[in-house]
C-alpha cells in the first residue's frame, strides 16, 4: 500500500461542484473519486457545459469545490489559506489554456520568466531556465519577439514553456490546440506527449480533439455528473487512508 500511495500525484475524494442562482441549481459533478498517478497523462472529454474546465480548475486550485477534497501527496490542498494556496499553485502546477494568456507587452523570454519572478527567484537563474526551455521547444530564434510577432503555435509553445518553468508536479491544459490549425495542433500534441515521456510529466488535458485524446494513457468522459473511463468502465478510484 505504501508503494501505491507513493505512485499517486493527485487524489480526489467526494469532489462535488454545484452552482446555484435564483431560479435553479446546477450540479456539474458529484462525489468524484479520482486517482492521478505520477507520470500519467489523462484526457478529460465530454460535451460543452459538462463541467470539464471547472473540474480542471479545481484540480489546479483555481476554484474550490462545493464539497470534497483534493490531495497532493496526501495533504488536502484546500486546507491552505488563500495566500499559501496561491504560492502552492505557482510552484507546483503548470497551466496552458486554449487562449495562451500571454502578456503582449513582454517578449517570449519575459513571459516564460513570470512564474519564477513571482516566486522570488533570482532573475539571472530564471532567465537561464526560460531560455533553456524555449530552446528545447524550438524557439531559440524567437526569444525577444513579443507575443504579436509570434504565430499561434509559437505562442502556445511559449505558454507551455511558462507552465514548465518551475518544474510542476502537475501540468494542466484546457483545449490547448483548440485555437490552432490541424498541422500546428498535431505538432503541439506530439510535443506534449514527448514532454510526458522524456520528463515523466504528469498531465491532465481537457480536449474535444479525438486525436489528442487517443494519445493519452486514459480518457475520462464527464457525463451526467460522473466520470467514466472510455476504455474500461468507471474512472479509477482508490480507498486510501490519507
Amino acid at each position: 500500500m505504501n508503494d501505491l500511495k507513493q505512485s499517486i500525484e493527485v487524489h480526489t475524494l467526494g469532489l462535488t461542484k454545484v452552482f446555484e442562482n435564483a431560479s435553479n441549481t446546477i450540479e456539474l459533478f458529484k462525489d468524484l473519486d479520482l486517482v492521478i498517478r505520477k507520470g500519467e497523462r489523462i484526457a478529460i472529454v465530454g460535451s460543452s457545459g459538462a463541467g470539464k474546465s471547472t473540474l480542471l480548475n479545481i484540480l489546479g486550485t483555481l476554484e474550490r469545490p462545493t464539497s470534497g477534497k483534493v490531495f497532493y501527496g496526501g495533504a488536502d490542498v484546500f486546507s491552505r489559506g488563500e495566500r499559501d494556496l496561491a504560492n502552492f499553485r505557482n510552484r507546483n502546477i503548470g497551466f496552458v489554456f486554449q487562449f495562451h494568456c500571454l502578456m503582449p507587452e513582454f517578449n517570449a523570454v519575459e513571459n516564460v520568466m513570470m512564474p519564477g519572478l513571482i516566486a522570488g527567484l533570482a532573475g539571472s537563474e530564471v532567465r537561464e531556465r526560460a531560455c533553456e526551455l524555449l530552446d528545447r521547444l524550438g524557439l531559440s530564434q524567437r526569444l525577444k519577439h513579443r507575443v504579436g510577432e509570434l504565430s499561434g503555435g509559437e505562442q502556445q509553445r511559449v505558454a507551455v514553456a511558462r507552465a514548465l518553468l518551475l518544474k510542476p508536479r502537475l501540468f494542466l491544459a484546457d483545449e490547448p490546440s483548440g485555437n490552432l490549425d490541424g498541422r500546428t495542433g498535431r505538432s503541439l500534441h506530439e510535443l506534449l506527449v514527448s514532454l510526458n515521456e522524456s520528463d515523466g510529466l504528469t498531465m491532465v488535458i481537457v480536449t474535444h480533439n479525438q486525436e489528442l485524446a487517443s494519445m493519452m494513457h486514459r480518457v475520462l468522459r464527464l457525463k451526467d455528473a460522473r466520470l467514466k473511463d472510455e476504455r474500461g468502465g468507471a474512472a479509477e478510484s482508490l480507498s486510501l487512508s490519507l
